[in-house]
């Protein structure tokens, strides 16, 4: 058998996901908590998604000319999910320590070990903070209704016996996968555009089929782990219940027998009839991410509203990842330059 076909088979097969998803770790009590957590996220973000196509329209048009990424795209993200991820009536100086958080990348672990610990040094403040506003939320009742954001998704989704330390622990993973996965799969999207087209003719390729190709050329979770569930013999060697087996989404979206040129940056492959192989940027079979539809538009529109009237190019990155828990770009420098309006044509007599 295969390799791609063994891990295909751990993604998919019913005898692997018996347990309970291993992204929330052991924060929930069952797969039944986790999937009415998740889909309490995905459900309030996808509502969001019109108030974020306007404000990524914004935030773009603020960018200005240069700018440095990836650090940029969660940056840019957040700014655009900020009232949604905590909402305004929220205390500001918790607002303001999320987005100090953001800055200091806590929303990826760092390759660089002086940033990884610059961002770690704000994380028991950032946590206590949390904490305490948890503890208030829930003696004001704030979550009983619909929620207002994604602490109140949290409250309200989880069991009542949830620690508020950990819904706080809760919410701060779902803010970093949601600004630090998205922004950085923005920042892959214009990197590997611009790498691959000459700067100033607009790209050729349609925004959706782009992030998609992006997300299979270097997906951002380098690897998707599945517990044994008893002990058994897999592909020819044993294994003892509860040991990890790990998947790479990159290794099998670079899988020459299952895809078309597979190194080749080729956003026009998802207009193609069958030119698609094994395909998870968001996991697969049973635990794929409850936010995987959400968060590829979300990219999406923010991919759309940086080139709209505008001609993009990079300078200083290349495509080689860095890994470092997730797969993050190079630092790169992105120039954005608008295109001229187009005057309309003048007639003889001055028609």
């Amino acid at each position: 058998m295969k390799d791609t076909e063994l891990a295909l088979t751990v993604l998919r097969d019913p005898a692997f996901h018996s347990g309970m998803s291993t992204f929330f770790g052991d924060m929930l009590p069952s797969r039944t908590a986790q999937i009415a957590l998740g889909r309490a996220v995905r459900d309030l973000m996808r509502a969001h998604l019109p108030a974020y196509g306007q404000r990524m329209a914004d935030a773009a048009a603020g960018l200005g000319p240069v700018s440095q990424w990836p650090g940029v795209g969660p940056l840019l993200v957040h700014r655009c999910t900020a009232d949604v991820l905590l909402h305004p009536g929220a205390p500001p100086a918790l607002r303001r320590q999320l987005e100090q958080a953001v800055t200091a990348g806590l929303t990826a672990r760092q390759p660089s070990m002086r940033r990884r610990a610059r961002a770690e040094l704000l994380r028991p403040k950032l946590l206590a903070a949390i904490i305490e506003h948890v503890h208030d939320r829930r003696a004001q009742g704030s979550a009983a209704g619909a929620p207002q954001d994604v602490l109140d998704a949290v409250i309200g989704a989880g069991p009542e016996d949830l620690t508020d330390r950990t819904v706080a622990n809760l919410y701060v993973l779902l803010f970093q996968s949601i600004v630090g996965n998205i922004g950085y799969a923005v920042a892959w999207s214009l990197l590997l555009a611009c790498l691959h087209h000459p700067s100033g003719p607009p790209w050729p390729w349609p925004a959706e089929g782009l992030v998609r190709e992006a997300a299979r050329h270097r997906p951002f979770v380098w690897m998707v782990g599945r517990p044994v569930p008893h002990a058994l013999e897999f592909g020819g060697l044993p294994f003892a219940a509860g040991t990890i087996l790990s998947v790479s989404p990159y290794l099998l979206h670079h899988d020459p027998h299952r895809w078309d040129r597979p190194e080749a940056f080729r956003p026009e492959r998802w207009d193609e009839p069958g030119g698609q192989g094994p395909y998870l940027p968001f996991s697969a079979g049973p635990f794929t991410c409850a936010g995987a539809a959400v968060a590829h538009s979300l990219i999406t529109e923010a991919v759309t509203a940086l080139g709209q009237d505008a001609c993009l190019s990079v300078s200083g990155g290349d495509a080689r990842p860095l890994v470092s828990g997730s797969v993050l770009p190079r630092p790169f420098t992105l120039r954005r330059d608008l295109k001229a309006p187009v005057q309309p044509a003048l007639t003889k007599g001055g028609e």
